[in-house]
């Protein structure tokens, strides 16, 4: 049962009403499982992402997980506090304003967002948004038709497509800049995520429970590039691998696997059909959408209030009517 403050929906609000885009035809190259080569790269990002990526795979492979337990619990402690932070705050909270939240819940998620170690709250926002209202065409900053690759992490590694620049502009982010929290984090947002997302992971177990500093540099790496691609997986597997029992004349999809690493964000296709529910999913129980259910815990307490979701019926009329005849709620 939803909290007592949901807002239950009855109807598909105009403005989030999906709409079916004929997918472009792309050159040859944009299908490559690397992407387009003929998009300039970013040569300072792909020297980065494949540093850390390098560094969190030795750290798996040499780990000596048995003998630093804690090190290990630390690791998932904030993991899992990164993954609410962009889940629950620049997700279902800033992007789709899906619920509102009071002051010490709002600090929590941008503390939690900063230890995901992620791009600014205002760039996450508004490319979510594009992508929402242009996915899987040109303006969609990592557009599934250009191959899982780019979906996954090339579109990091390279120059985005004018459209994504052109569409990004007329998207209006100004409700963010509301929050005079959101303008305080944007402002010192460096030294913020280099603290939350690098020096305290380092130093608790360094400090706490003398850990070496090797192993705390190095669990770090690790936490932060699973983090980083448990995210990635909902823009490439949860488009590509899975059943589409809300819209099937859409292109995302629910995918099991991606909804628990990714802490519930998985069911994809339900979210693209319905992008203003808090629960990014039609909630049977909480084993595989972990953010509902901490974000439940903090409704009950009053520090997340106007929690918003479609009725069970205006779910059913969509299943009957635009679903692919899969539906098994989970």
């Amino acid at each position: 049962m939803p909290p007592n403050n949901t807002v239950i929906a009855t109807s598909l609000p105009v403005e989030e009403i999906p709409v079916t885009v004929k997918a472009p035809k792309f050159d040859t190259s944009y299908r490559t499982l690397w992407g387009s080569f003929k998009t300039p790269l970013i040569w300072i990002n792909i020297i980065g992402i494949l540093s850390v990526h390098l560094i969190a795979m030795m750290g798996f492979i040499t780990f000596p997980y048995f003998t630093h337990k804690l090190t290990v619990f630390w690791c998932f402690l904030t993991g899992w506090a990164g993954g609410f932070g962009v889940t629950a705050g620049a997700h279902r909270l800033w992007s789709h304003k899906s619920y509102k939240a009071t002051v010490p819940l709002r600090l929590i998620l941008l503390m939690c967002y900063a230890m995901a170690g992620q791009n600014r709250l205002y760039e996450w926002v508004r490319d979510h948004r594009v992508h929402h209202k242009f996915s899987e065409t040109d303006a969609d900053p990592h557009n599934a038709n250009r191959g899982f690759f780019f979906a996954h992490v090339g579109w990091l590694m390279m120059r985005k497509h004018p459209e994504v620049l052109r569409k990004g502009k007329q998207v209006d982010c100004s409700d963010l800049f509301e929050d005079p929290l959101v303008v305080a984090f944007e402002k010192y947002f460096w030294p913020i995520k280099l603290f939350f997302c690098f020096i305290l992971p380092i130093m608790v177990p360094y400090l706490l429970w003398n850990e070496t500093m090797y192993w705390c540099v190095v669990s770090c790496l690790a936490r932060y590039v699973c983090g980083l691609n448990f995210t990635w997986l909902v823009n490439s597997a949860a488009h590509m691998f899975g059943n589409k029992p809300y819209n099937k004349k859409i292109q995302p999809v629910e995918n099991f696997m991606v909804s628990i690493v990714a802490m519930g964000e998985g069911w994809h296709n339900y979210h693209h059909t319905f992008p203003w529910d808090y629960k990014a999913a039609e909630l049977g129980n909480y084993k595989v959408n972990a953010t509902t259910f901490l974000l439940d815990m903090f409704a009950k307490i009053g520090w997340a209030y106007d929690l918003k979701s479609p009725s069970d019926k205006l779910i059913q009329q969509t299943v009957e009517n635009n679903g692919d005849g899969t539906h098994c709620k989970q």
